[in-house]
């Protein structure tokens, strides 16, 4: 289905209308006029990109505006922006390449922390051996701040039980939680309280907070090991424009996500719970376990997000609720969504 605008709440395919639940922009910041504005006007002072590397001897202040920003919002002791998630992610594997003895992943992870060699952290519902014996190793713990067909928060309670002769660093993508769990989208690295090394935050910034880009959020001493690798000092930054305005939107950040939090409050008032169903409260992805009422939703003219992620995986069905959903749109949705689940 190709359109010819930016998929907000409503779309049009074939001259026809239909309510939009999908894409990732959860607080609706890509046509927020107030934040459309405030990109423009700094996109006029610090134009459309900017192609130095940020070690060069011009430095910019639209970068410590924004990574200040971040670091006050994530509750970090440091934070460095990128010019995408992925890239974020493939720095740290990089980095952490060096540091590392022996990788462990979590769940099916995102491709931008996947590496090679890598051992699952659970084995048929049982925390990897390998984890508990006693041999002294520094290990990297990989993982999705909200794996994957959940709508939670990863537990990482295991941790406690991991052998004390591990060094662990725990990786946390949080592409799809910052700007949308924790106070005011905080998301959830600052709760991360375990008896760890060093903790690494990485996320897009394409997602919540509507501008292209990525962060490494961790302690002071990792992001200046991460500044001084070869393939951050020889490319270019985020948009400076665009880094700016993840400071100048702070207050629009709090007001979306207000109306967010209220939306997924509303839904959850009128929701009849059903298996076929993953819906929590606090988190803007609802997943749908059958096909058929994929198809029903589309004949009553509403259109979610369908992809695969790779060619052999089944088909991730998700609604995305964002701030933007009117409550006239929510009760259509709902209304869809309860009527199936009356039948059964």
């Amino acid at each position: 289905m190709i359109v010819e605008k930016f998929p907000d709440r409503i779309i049009e395919i074939d001259q026809k209308q239909y309510l939009y639940f999908g894409g990732t922009a959860y607080l609706g910041l890509p046509t927020n006029k107030k934040f459309q504005d405030l990109v423009v006007q700094n996109i006029l002072k610090w134009g459309t990109t900017y192609g130095s590397s940020r070690t060069a001897n011009i430095q910019l202040s639209a970068y410590t505006a924004g990574e200040n920003f971040l670091i006050q919002h994530i509750g970090s002791e440091d934070a460095v922006t990128v010019s995408s998630g992925m890239l974020a992610g493939k720095l740290v594997l990089e980095k952490l390449k060096k540091q590392t003895d022996c990788f462990y992943h979590l769940n099916e992870i995102h491709s931008a922390i996947q590496i090679e060699n890598s051992f699952p952290v659970f084995i048929n519902e049982k925390l990897n051996e390998r984890l508990l014996d006693p041999k002294s190793e520094k290990i990297t713990i990989l993982t999705d701040g909200v794996p994957s067909f959940q709508t939670k928060p990863v537990d990482l309670s295991f941790l406690k039980e991991i052998s004390n002769q591990k060094e662990i660093t725990l990786v946390v993508d949080e592409s799809h939680s910052l700007g949308i769990m924790g106070k005011n989208g905080s998301g959830i690295y600052s709760s991360i309280d375990f008896p760890i090394k060093r903790k690494i935050l990485v996320s897009s910034l394409g997602k919540a907070f509507g501008l292209t880009g990525g962060v490494i959020a961790s302690d002071s001493e990792f992001i200046k090991e991460i500044k001084e690798i070869e393939t951050f000092t020889s490319a270019a930054g985020m948009n400076p424009a665009f880094v700016q305005t993840l400071s100048d939107a702070s207050e629009i950040y709090k007001i979306q996500h207000q109306k967010l939090k209220d939306n997924l409050s509303y839904i959850d008032s009128i929701l009849i719970r059903n298996s076929n169903i993953l819906f929590d409260k606090n988190y803007p992805l609802i997943y749908l376990l059958s096909n058929e009422l994929v198809e029903k939703l589309k004949q009553e003219k509403i259109i979610i997000a369908s992809f695969r992620y790779t060619k052999e995986s089944e088909p991730l069905n998700r609604i995305v609720v964002t701030a933007n959903h009117l409550k006239e749109d929510l009760d259509k949705l709902v209304n869809v969504l309860n009527d199936y689940n009356s039948r059964f």
